[in-house]
């Protein structure tokens, strides 16, 4: 069965990291094939937009995309957002964004035993795009962000991290903030409590937000599978991937599962337009997320020889400069793709 992947490759570091990504799944050998869409900030440089009207369709007809990364200074961070990454999101209801969050071995760390698999609430919370400006440029001006927390949208992406900590240590920390948020969150901590009867061999946690910031930075070990609104999401991943050795490091997928829809893989480094085109970025978390890509389309085998080879690269070297070695972005994809 032939796999078709749509690439946006994006702006900044993205191609680089993802013609690395790239290289390592062509090594494997599989019925892939691969099919690039120019979206980004080019794109809207010559369009105005970040991707065109009919993207959600484009976008429908293949098995998966791999997106590098979107954004650059010249144009605002929320117009890049919400001009591609958000709409697709929401638009092929992409429910369920997974972080893993695990130090391989070489990679340097104040830890030595991290190992999180973040699951984040991906289309509605406080990331939902309800609310609005009035009185622009005047001292009464107001803005308002109006964070939408509905019962199944929380519902599956509780039911589905109940699921995945059943398959790893069993449990689950629900990150919240209900004692000050008493509407959203609290609706929240209601649902994961009854569906808890239905995942008894569970361990379940509720967290305050604050206070599991402050947990994963004194003691990751304590923590198995975390889920957690849009925004609380999105802080604690970067706080995860730090712990995991950096930005480079993190990897995710934005996928739904029990929906026929087009799941999302993609680094969460952002473009890195600072070091883009020096060669330097670091490949892995394009790479992992290409491994995720592989499982969630049912090459199981493959995403497996895919980990190992990277774990084994993150452990032997090369490694690029912000892991601890002098590597190339090429370098490392070079021996990846080597070793599988």
């Amino acid at each position: 069965m032939t796999h078709r992947v749509a690439v946006i490759a994006g702006d900044g570091a993205g191609p680089e990291v993802v013609a690395e990504a790239r290289k390592a799944v062509d090594a494997l050998g599989l019925d892939l094939t691969w099919h690039e869409l120019p979206w980004g900030t080019g794109h809207y440089h010559a369009h105005g937009t970040m991707m065109p009207p009919d993207a959600l369709d484009t976008v429908r007809s293949y098995d998966a995309v791999l997106l590098g990364a979107v954004g650059d200074p010249s144009v605002a961070d929320h117009v890049t957002l919400w001009g591609l990454l958000l709409p697709l999101r929401q638009g092929l209801d992409l429910y369920a964004n997974l972080r893993p969050a695990k130090l391989l071995d070489g990679i340097p760390s104040k830890f030595s035993d991290v190992d999180m698999l973040f699951v984040r609430e991906n289309t509605e919370g406080e990331y939902a795009g309800v609310g609005g400006r009035a009185h622009e440029g005047h001292p009464h001006e107001v803005a308002l962000e109006t964070a939408v927390f509905t019962r199944e949208g929380v519902r599956r992406v509780v039911e589905y991290a109940f699921q995945l900590a059943e398959q790893r240590r069993g449990v689950l920390t629900s990150a919240t903030k209900s004692n000050a948020s008493r509407y959203g969150y609290v609706l929240w901590d209601e649902i994961v409590e009854e569906l808890h009867a239905s995942h008894s061999n569970v361990r379940i946690e509720r967290v305050l937000v604050d206070a599991l910031a402050a947990r994963m930075v004194s003691n990751p070990a304590s923590l198995d599978v975390v889920v957690a609104s849009n925004l609380f999401g999105d802080v604690l991943t970067d706080i995860a991937a730090v712990l995991q050795g950096g930005m480079g490091m993190a990897a995710s997928a934005s996928v739904a599962p029990g929906i026929d829809t087009t799941p999302i893989f993609e680094p969460v480094h952002g473009s890195a337009p600072d070091i883009a085109g020096r060669g330097i970025a670091n490949p892995v978390g394009a790479i992992w997320s290409a491994a995720l890509m592989l499982d969630t389309l049912g090459e199981r085998d493959a995403s497996q020889r895919l980990l190992l080879a990277l774990e084994g690269v993150c452990r032997e070297g090369p490694r690029t400069r912000d892991v601890g070695g002098s590597a190339t972005t090429g370098d490392v994809g070079d021996a990846v793709a080597a070793r599988v």
